[in-house]
């Protein structure tokens, strides 16, 4: 898949920095879409026994949803702009990514209403489903 923004050009478009960086590739951006990926290495702070923690994929899906709505900031010259976890439902974890896999998230806006959104993600490895949710994200402007 082609890459859009990775490396240390993602920080332009999240405020999380390291240790917390959960997101390292945005593979592309639309208007209501997005698909952002992450390398899982052994360093991270969500890795357990060799696998990546279902705390660690929540943090993953918010940070891929603030990524998406920082390119908006990102091309008006904006810093990326805070966001908050507001809800999260409807989350089926089918398995734990392990060391050294690669996640890939696609994204899309469901509603939004000022400054909440909701989103819709799908978190894979490879074509494997690894998990899927319904997450309300609020944007501290």
């Amino acid at each position: 898949m082609e890459v859009f923004c990775q490396g240390e050009d993602i920080k332009k478009l999240i405020p999380q920095r390291e240790p917390i960086m959960q997101v390292d590739t945005l593979f592309y951006k639309k208007e209501n879409e997005a698909c952002c990926g992450l390398t899982i290495l052994p360093d991270n702070i969500f890795c357990r026994q060799g696998y990546f923690t279902e705390p660690g994929l929540i943090e993953h899906i918010a940070q891929s949803s603030a990524a998406m709505s920082g390119y908006d900031f990102f091309i008006n010259n904006q810093p990326a702009p805070l966001g908050f976890i507001a809800e999260i439902k409807k989350m089926n974890i089918y398995s734990s990514p392990q060391i050294g896999e690669k996640l890939q998230t696609k994204l899309m806006i469901v509603s939004k209403i000022e400054n909440m959104a909701l989103v819709k993600a799908e978190t894979y490895v490879g074509d494997k489903l690894v998990v899927d949710c319904q997450m309300k994200i609020f944007i501290k402007q």
